[in-house]
C-alpha cells in the first residue's frame, strides 16, 4: 500500500496510485461545532494531506475572532462583519475606500518577519503523508478586501495608478511569504483567488491575462525553482482561464466544477492538470441525497478521472451538510474504476 505521499505524487504524476487521493476541507462552522463529527469521518476516511507545523508572526492591527458573530479585523487592517457562525464575513467598510489612505498602507511585514518556521522541517520528515502549505496569497481578494470590490473593478476599468501600486505592494508581500516557504522541505504550496462568477469571470479574461496572471505565473516559477508543486484555488466558473492556469504551471486546481460543463472540462484537460476536488457544495452537498452525491462523484469521474491520476477526492463540509454526504462522496471514489473510463 502507498502512503499518502507517494499517493499524492503519483496522481499529480498521472503514474497511476493505488486510489486516488483524497482530503476534506471542514469549513470553521463545522471544526468547530461538529467536531466529533469531523473526527469520525476522517477516522473512516483519513487524508492523505497534512500542513506542516508554523507559526506567522502576531499581527499589530488585527482584533477579535475570525468567523464569530460579530465584527474582527485581519492582519492588513481590514474589518470583517459576520452575521453567521463559521464563515468569514464580509468587509464592510474597506480601509482604502478613500485611494488617498494607500499613501499611509504598509503591509503586515511583522507576520512574516516574526514569523516561526523552525518546526516545518521536522513535521515534514515526521510524517509520510503530502505536506501542502497553506499560504494568506490572494492578490485579488486582498485587494478587494483592502479597497472594496466595487470601488476596485472601478480602478481596473479605469487603470489608475493607484491600483497598479496597490496591486505591487500586495504581490511584493506575497513574494515574500512564498519565498520563505520554497526554503522549506514542504511538497506543495498553495494559493488561492475567487475568481468566477456562476457563469464566466468577475473580469474579462483578456483584463485577467494582463494584469493578474503575471502575478500568479511569478507565483508558480519560484515554487518549481524550489522542486514543488503548485496548488490553487478559485470558486465559481473558471473554464476560460484553465488553459491560462496549464500554461504557466499550476498542478493541481480547485474550483466549482458544477458551475461548468464538466464533460467539456474533460475532453479539453484532461491530463494536463490534475483536479483537485471538487463536489457541489452549492445544491449537492447541502441539499441532495446519499445517492445524488454518488451520481455527483461518478459524474465527475467519468469525465476526470482516466484511471492513471489526474485527480483528487477533494471536498468542503458546509455548516449546513449531513455527515452522511460527506461520507457518500469518499465511498463513490473507493468504488471500481468504472469500465470504459
Amino acid at each position: 500500500m502507498m502512503t499518502g505521499r507517494e499517493r499524492v505524487l503519483r496522481a499529480l504524476a498521472f503514474q497511476t496510485p493505488d486510489r486516488v487521493p483524497r482530503e476534506l476541507w471542514a469549513l470553521p462552522g463545522v471544526a468547530r461545532y461538529r467536531a466529533d463529527e469531523v473526527d469520525a469521518l476522517l477516522a473512516r476516511f483519513p487524508s492523505d494531506f497534512v500542513g506542516p507545523e508554523v507559526t506567522y508572526g502576531t499581527a499589530t492591527r488585527a482584533r477579535g475572532t475570525e468567523a464569530e458573530v460579530g465584527n474582527y479585523v485581519d492582519a492588513w487592517g481590514c474589518p470583517f462583519t459576520v452575521l453567521e457562525p463559521g464563515v468569514i464575513g464580509e468587509v464592510k467598510d474597506p480601509p482604502l475606500a478613500d485611494i488617498a489612505a494607500l499613501d499611509r498602507l504598509r503591509p503586515p511585514d511583522e507576520i512574516l518577519d516574526e514569523a516561526d518556521f523552525s518546526r516545518v522541517d521536522e513535521s515534514c520528515a515526521a510524517t509520510d503523508l503530502f505536506v501542502k502549505a497553506g499560504t494568506t496569497v490572494r492578490p485579488f481578494e486582498r485587494m478587494q478586501f483592502l479597497r472594496g470590490t466595487e470601488n476596485l473593478f472601478m480602478d481596473l476599468a479605469w487603470g489608475t495608478r493607484e491600483v497598479w501600486r496597490l496591486r505591487e505592494m500586495v504581490h511584493e508581500f506575497f513574494l515574500r511569504e512564498i519565498d520563505l516557504w520554497t526554503r522549506t522541505a514542504v511538497d506543495a504550496i498553495s494559493f488561492m483567488d475567487d475568481w468566477g462568477t456562476q457563469s464566466g469571470l468577475l473580469i474579462s479574461p483578456k483584463m485577467w491575462r494582463e494584469f493578474y496572471k503575471p502575478l500568479y505565473a511569478e507565483y508558480c516559477r519560484l515554487i518549481h525553482q524550489a522542486g514543488k508543486y503548485v496548488f490553487f484555488h478559485s470558486d465559481g466558473h473558471t473554464f476560460d482561464i484553465m488553459p491560462d492556469l496549464i500554461e504557466i504551471g499550476v498542478d493541481a486546481f480547485n474550483t466549482q466544477l458544477f458551475c461548468m460543463d464538466i464533460e467539456e472540462i474533460g475532453r479539453r484537460f484532461r491530463g494536463q492538470i490534475t483536479f483537485w476536488g471538487e463536489i457541489s457544495r452549492q445544491d449537492t452537498l447541502p441539499f441532495g441525497t446519499v445517492a445524488d452525491v454518488r451520481s455527483a462523484v461518478r459524474r465527475v469521474r467519468a469525465a476526470l478521472d482516466g484511471g492513471c491520476g489526474g485527480v483528487i477526492a477533494q471536498c468542503e463540509w458546509g455548516n449546513d451538510v449531513r455527515a452522511e454526504n460527506i461520507a457518500a462522496v469518499f465511498e463513490t471514489w473507493l468504488e471500481a474504476t468504472p469500465e470504459g473510463m
